[in-house]
């Protein structure tokens, strides 16, 4: 069988030869023209590897579609994930975001805002702890907090920090707004904090997102940081499209 590489090569090399001779090339002779043609065309090897990405490129983009029409309920109306704004919002919000993230940060200030400018928007949040323990531990005791009802405020609190979050410094937040250390400790070892971050995962690799902030409005997938302005354009899109 022939290599991705040389079947690329072959491909180009079969649209300038005549169809009957293209048929008769052996995996031999196609790997004897590839040689030829990559040392008296050097450039080919660009072209070749520019069609590989392109499908690779496309072929990621059609998963995730797939992904985000077969896992839309999961996305959006997962009862174990966070939801701010307004649970009944017409238009759906979702976010994989971690909270060392400094672009997360800023786009928690755009997400907060388009909040407080849309009564119709609900976010739903993925706990995405990629960066470091400190993150682990961020993203469990936040959603343990929904154990006491301090998840929004405990959430907004730990955007807000400055510097890189780690056990001492979540603990000192946790305490800022009134959480009861103990029971948040024992919480953050529910299975159901563990199926959050694991769901999360699963879905930010078949979406094909490699960082973090990630977000989902509407039918569009948009991975990296994404100003408030952008945001509200996706979602008065997503709006008009229902």
């Amino acid at each position: 069988m022939l290599s991705r590489f040389s079947a690329v090569v072959f491909l180009s090399l079969a649209s300038f030869a005549p169809a009957a001779q293209a048929q008769d090339l052996t995996e031999e002779r196609v790997q004897e023209l590839v040689l030829e043609t990559i040392l008296e065309n050097p450039e080919i090897i660009r072209q070749a590897i520019t069609i590989l990405q392109q499908r690779e490129e496309d072929a990621a983009a059609n998963a995730a579609q797939a992904t985000l029409e077969t896992q839309r309920q999961l996305l959006e109306g997962d009862p174990n994930a966070p939801v701010l704004g307004n649970p009944d919002g017409d238009v759906t919000v979702v976010e994989f975001f971690d909270y060392n993230c400094p672009y997360c940060k800023q786009a928690g200030k755009a997400v907060e805002e388009l909040i407080a400018s849309d009564p119709n928007v609900r976010v739903v949040y993925r706990e995405w702890p990629i960066l470091s323990e400190g993150s682990v531990f961020a993203s469990r005791a936040a959603l343990a907090s929904r154990e006491q009802g301090k998840y929004e405020e405990f959430h907004w609190e730990l955007m807000a920090q400055r510097g890189r979050l780690d056990e001492a410094s979540v603990l000192k937040v946790a305490e800022k707004v009134g959480l009861d250390i103990d029971q948040l400790k024992a919480d953050m070892e529910s299975p159901e904090v563990e199926e959050h971050i694991s769901t999360t995962n699963s879905l930010a690799k078949t979406l094909g997102f490699g960082g973090t902030p990630s977000f989902i409005i509407g039918d569009e997938l948009v991975p990296g940081m994404i100003e408030l302005t952008a945001m509200q354009q996706l979602v008065e899109a997503a709006r008009s499209a229902e």
